[in-house]
C-alpha cells in the first residue's frame, strides 16, 4: 500500500501551476452515504462532509489551483453497485484522483473482491491515481458484536487491496480506533448511528489530506 504524498507527485506539479499554464485538476469521491454527505439521515450535509473539507484544505494550499471535487457517491449503495456504473459515473470526468470508499456497506456481500478490483483496474489502466478508503466506524463497536468485526475485517480487505495494487490508502478507520476510546468518544463523532458528524469527517479529511502537502 501507499501512504506517501509522492504518491500524487504527478497531480501535486498540476496543482502548484498558475494560469496560464495550469488546467483543471479533477478529483473524484465515489462510494456510499458518508462521501455523500448523509449526517443524520435523511438531512445532507454537503459542506460538512470530507469531500469538500478536502476541497477545502487542496485550496488552502495551491491557491493558484483550478480543482473540481465531484462526488460520484450513492447514499446506501456498495461497491458491487458502484464497480458496475464506474464506466459511466466516475471515467468520463477525466479524474487525476479517484477516491474509493465502499467498505461501511460490503459487509457480507457477494462480489466484493471482483467489484473492488475492476474499480482499481479500470482507474489504472485509464492512469488514474487511486486512494482506497477504509471505513468510519460506527455504533456496533459499542457492542463488539459480530458485525462490528465484521467491519474490522473488512477494514484489513481495504488495506490487502492497496497493497496488492499499489494504490493509495486512506487508512479512516486508524484514525477512528487512534482517537475513540469510550463510547462518549465515539459519539463525539457521530451523528447517526453509521454515519460521521463534522467531527468524523474531518479525521477523514485529514487522512486524505496527507496526499496533498504544499510545495
Amino acid at each position: 500500500m501507499i501512504q506517501d504524498a509522492n504518491y500524487l507527485s504527478p497531480v501535486l506539479d498540476e496543482l502548484g501551476k498558475r494560469w496560464p499554464a495550469n488546467r483543471t485538476v479533477n478529483i473524484v469521491c465515489h462510494g456510499h452515504s458518508v462521501p455523500s454527505g448523509y449526517f443524520d439521515t435523511p438531512v445532507v450535509d454537503t459542506f460538512n462532509a470530507y469531500p469538500h473539507l478536502l476541497h477545502r484544505t487542496i485550496k488552502e494550499r495551491y491557491p493558484h489551483a483550478v480543482v473540481n471535487m465531484i462526488v460520484t457517491a450513492i447514499g446506501g449503495e456498495n461497491a458491487v453497485s458502484g464497480a458496475v456504473r464506474f464506466t459511466a459515473d466516475v471515467l468520463p470526468h477525466r479524474p487525476d484522483v479517484v477516491i474509493i470508499d465502499y467498505a461501511l456497506n460490503d459487509r457480507g456481500m457477494p462480489g466484493i473482491v471482483r467489484a473492488w478490483e475492476d474499480m482499481i483496474l479500470q482507474a489504472k489502466a485509464a492512469g488514474v491515481k487511486v486512494i482506497l478508503c477504509t471505513p468510519t466506524w460506527d455504533a456496533t463497536w459499542k457492542e463488539q458484536s459480530e458485525y462490528w468485526y465484521a467491519l474490522k475485517r473488512h477494514a484489513e480487505f481495504v488495506r490487502d487491496m492497496a497493497d496488492k495494487h499499489d494504490v493509495g490508502l486512506a487508512d479512516f478507520f486508524a484514525a477512528f480506533e487512534r482517537t475513540v476510546q469510550t463510547p462518549e468518544d465515539l459519539n463525539a463523532l457521530l451523528s447517526h448511528w453509521n454515519h460521521p458528524n463534522r467531527a468524523g469527517h474531518e479525521l477523514a479529511a485529514q487522512e486524505l489530506a496527507r496526499y496533498f502537502p504544499a510545495r
